[in-house]
């Protein structure tokens, strides 16, 4: 009886959400969108994603490229890491055990199920080789199994590091080394408690001192209390040596990848803002992060916009809220972030490029995309462009869903996408 109750709800859920009846808007995007009213409702619109196979399409990508697949059958990929001779390892994991608060959670859940793969998690670290250069990663071998959901990829001080769900650990790295020689090493313990936001983004200082730790929210906004957030929604700073770590800035609702600036000490992150203020809030962002800079989560977003729903409310810590650097558009989930090189071409030298893994709270789907935001004078500086598309196609149907995205610097882009368990990369072809 039970269950034809739950499956009776489901139902006439997923009916309010059908006839949503949300007109097509266009999304505020660049360094000042214009916030739109907040919209508040039973459920938020929400959007079955439809998965299919690849089979021989591929995404679609900018004149002057190609893209390949140079890895299959990967158990949920999510970030890559390129080695210093240019072997790719990927992290293969699926993390969280949040339990579901209300009636809306268990939809929300259902809903977003349906658009993620059901394979398991790999818990593991592939790495893949092209020996002679000529694009085909002919090694495929894992490095490290037994983790415990890795997410962020980082090489620093001979080492690689891995940000798992629960820990963040190292492996000590030899030059062309396949496996790792041993178990591996704890740095510190990472918040775990709940991990309704598992997943652990990581980047390295360019001196190797630091290690910087995106750590996501333990609820959309506060809805389980102000405790279950202790060291969440911030990005730690962390003795790579001592494990000491330390608020490097807050407010970050769920900073999914971090990556520091080339030719700079300048730590970048994109993060997921919060759900249910309706289809056009609130932005995801990409941005810079000053040190001991709070970005509004839970009080407000993008600035001084009060969230009214975070209580008890603290006027003093929106006023000091920092304003993000760009808005990449509402619920895109951006998951990848990587700075850009001269070998990607010209009107690619200069900027970064962002995995959007796609909402699931819309009636007409955003995000599912790569895209390439400019940069001029070490900002950002104009509209981003869409740089590999198809993932969800025309048809309505969801191919792939893009995660990490790594600049080799030898000239490609390395795309993880967790839906299909594929690694594509993009080159240039002139």
């Amino acid at each position: 009886m039970k269950q034809i109750h739950a499956l009776t709800a489901l139902s006439v859920a997923l009916l309010l959400s059908a006839c949503g009846g949300e007109a097509d808007s266009v999304q505020a995007h660049g360094a000042d969108p214009k916030m739109p009213e907040a919209q508040r409702g039973l459920l938020p619109s929400m959007k079955i994603a439809e998965p299919v196979a690849w089979g021989d399409q591929k995404p679609t990508v900018p004149d002057g490229f190609k893209v390949s697949a140079i890895a299959t059958d990967l158990k949920v990929p999510r970030q890559t890491l390129v080695l210093p001779n240019g072997d790719i390892l990927v992290a293969e994991g699926k993390g969280g055990s949040a339990a579901q608060l209300k009636p809306k959670d268990v939809i929300a859940s259902y809903i977003k199920a349906q658009g993620n793969t059901k394979v398991k998690g790999g818990n593991r670290l592939t790495l893949l080789r092209d020996a002679d250069g000529d694009g085909v990663y002919e090694m495929n071998t894992v490095f490290a199994e037994n983790l415990n959901a890795p997410y962020g990829l980082a090489f620093a001080n001979g080492k690689v590091y891995v940000a798992n769900q629960d820990a963040l650990v190292s492996f000590d790295y030899t030059d062309g080394q396949t496996k790792a020689a041993s178990a591996p090493t704890k740095v510190t313990d990472l918040p775990s408690q709940i991990n309704h936001h598992w997943t652990k983004s990581l980047a390295a200082s360019p001196d190797g001192r630091f290690l910087y730790v995106g750590i996501g929210s333990n609820s959309n906004v506060t809805e389980r209390g102000m405790e279950v957030e202790i060291d969440r929604a911030q990005i730690w700073q962390i003795d790579a040596t001592t494990g000491a770590h330390r608020p490097y800035a807050t407010g970050t609702r769920n900073p999914t990848a971090l990556k520091i600036q080339p030719g700079t000490e300048q730590l970048w992150a994109v993060a997921n803002e919060r759900d249910e203020l309706g289809p056009d809030l609130v932005p995801d962002y990409l941005t810079s992060i000053r040190e001991g800079a709070f970005y509004g989560w839970p009080y407000s977003y993008w600035g001084q916009n009060v969230d009214t729903r975070a209580q008890p409310q603290n006027p003093e810590k929106v006023a000091s809220a920092v304003k993000p650097d760009y808005s990449l558009g509402s619920h895109v989930a951006a998951l990848g972030l990587d700075f850009s090189l001269p070998a990607m071409g010209d009107k690619y030298a200069s900027g970064v490029f962002v995995g959007e893994h796609g909402s699931w709270n819309r009636d007409n789907p955003v995000g599912y995309k790569v895209v390439f935001v400019p940069f001029t004078n070490g900002k950002p500086s104009g509209d981003a462009v869409d740089f590999a598309t198809g993932f969800r196609g025309q048809d309505g149907k969801t191919r792939g869903r893009p995660v990490g995205v790594t600049v080799d610097p030898r000239g490609a882009l390395i795309v993880a996408d967790d839906l299909a368990g594929i690694i594509w990369r993009v080159t240039r072809t002139q």
